[in-house]
């Protein structure tokens, strides 16, 4: 059969409406974009991508460049030199505004222009293009294939970067700037002319919503400069739009003014659309719309309270021992439900079973919250015996078959490993 994810998106483009916006025109190879292009894409965390309309039509990246150059120079620098640089403060401002922090002379925000400069300048690399070299071999890993640059966009673009040059030379004089400025905001230019189509965007927007890795396992951003990038895109990425995109979509979002516009949902999808025509603000006119309409379908919202389960564990005897079925993903809450029941159980050298296998994921409070409640009841007496059949505590089996677990082999108890319940009270 069809998914009818595909119906849906398709459905999603023939349902946008008429778009009111203009092209950017101030670019002069932007200005001849076919206004009437329109396309959408949806990457799963798995690597699956659901398109529609124009979903192989190539634009330039733009501003949607800007998160993953930020990114590359907290790399390359560290975040703590980063900040040194660029502020993390939505400014209100629009994306080319020519202002800098009046107490600190550094760039509010690495989204727009001003701290996009300081971004790139930030990047490795003895020039413009060496550092755009590292760029597209970074954009290219995210987007799963080699990525170019569309030369006729960068020279259009760089004879009418006057803006961005004041930019530049105003970052120099206030001291945020390291390099020449002319040489900068050719490298600038150059990585927002990079070629994409709204499968490349959606794909790389999905790695920033695993947390960095590509489908395949690959952790392309460190988890900590990812979570950092995804939080300034959701309050500073839309610009002095952001306020309004954040209550109504409430998603982490990029936009380009070549029509591109890319949002992550934190553990879920990686969604982008392109439609050249543009608000009063610089992003896609239909392409916010396809996301206001997006989240009333699909409850995109992070500011959505998210659906929990009244009970992860249930306590049951069975055979002389004590078995505690726990169930559903394990979060911060989850976790603590499980300490809460295991807490209950008292002192006594009764046989307990840690039932894991209806859990398929936890995230790292919960696996070392379990885990320690795991060690306090072997510390009560209790003879630990675990099911974990899809290894959500980091689980490995030793020869014996044991379970080697990090934390706790390094502290000397090492619980024993069962296929299921049934082996498990065997013993």
């Amino acid at each position: 059969m069809q998914t009818p994810i595909i119906d849906y998106i398709n459905l999603l483009l023939e349902t946008v409406g008429e778009d009111s916006g203009e092209v950017a025109s101030y670019i002069p190879e932007l200005a001849r974009a076919d206004p009437d292009r329109l396309a959408i894409a949806m990457a799963t965390l798995d690597g699956e991508v659901y398109v529609a309309g124009d979903c192989d039509v190539e634009f330039t990246i733009q501003s949607i460049s800007k998160p993953f150059t930020y990114a590359l120079a907290i790399a390359d620098q560290g975040l703590d030199v980063v900040l040194k640089h660029i502020d993390v403060e939505p400014s209100g401002d629009a994306f080319n505004e020519i202002s800098l922090d009046p107490v600190t002379g550094k760039p509010r925000n690495p989204m727009i222009n001003a701290g996009a400069i300081a971004s790139h300048a930030l990047v490795r690399g003895d020039d413009a293009e060496a550092r755009v070299e590292r760029i597209l071999e970074l954009y290219g890993r995210l987007a799963g294939r080699p990525l170019t640059i569309a030369e006729d966009v960068f020279e259009s673009e760089l004879s009418e970067a006057d803006r961005n040059m004041a930019l530049a030379y105003m970052l120099r004089t206030a001291g945020t700037l390291d390099g020449d400025p002319t040489d900068v905001v050719r490298g600038y230019t150059r990585q927002c002319s990079v070629s994409v189509t709204v499968r490349d965007l959606a794909r790389m927007a999905s790695v920033l919503a695993a947390g960095g890795r590509t489908p395949n396992g690959d952790q392309v951003i460190d988890s900590d400069v990812n979570r950092q990038v995804l939080s300034v895109m959701a309050t500073c990425g839309m610009y002095d739009s952001a306020g309004d995109w954040l209550t109504s979509v409430g998603i982490p979002a990029k936009s380009g003014v070549a029509g591109g516009l890319m949002g992550v949902l934190p553990g879920q999808v990686g969604i982008a659309v392109f439609s050249p025509r543009l608000d009063a603000h610089g992003n896609s006119s239909r392409g916010v719309r396809l996301f206001e309409r997006m989240n009333r379908d699909l409850g995109l919202h992070l500011m959505a309270g998210p659906e929990t389960s009244s009970s992860v564990s249930r306590r049951i005897e069975r055979d002389g021992a004590t078995v505690h079925e726990i169930m559903g993903d394990l979060h911060f809450s989850e976790g603590e439900q499980v300490l809460r029941v295991f807490a209950k159980e008292p002192p006594g050298d009764t046989p307990v079973i840690v039932d894991l296998d209806r859990v398929h994921r936890a995230n790292d409070i919960a696996r070392r919250s379990v885990l320690e409640g795991i060690r306090r009841l072997n510390l009560d007496g209790h003879d630990v015996r675990i099911v974990d059949p899809w290894g959500v505590l980091g689980t490995a089996e030793t020869g014996t078959g044991e379970l080697v677990r990090g934390e706790q082999a390094r502290g000397g108890y090492v619980p024993a490993s069962y296929p299921d319940v049934e082996s498990a009270l065997r013993g």
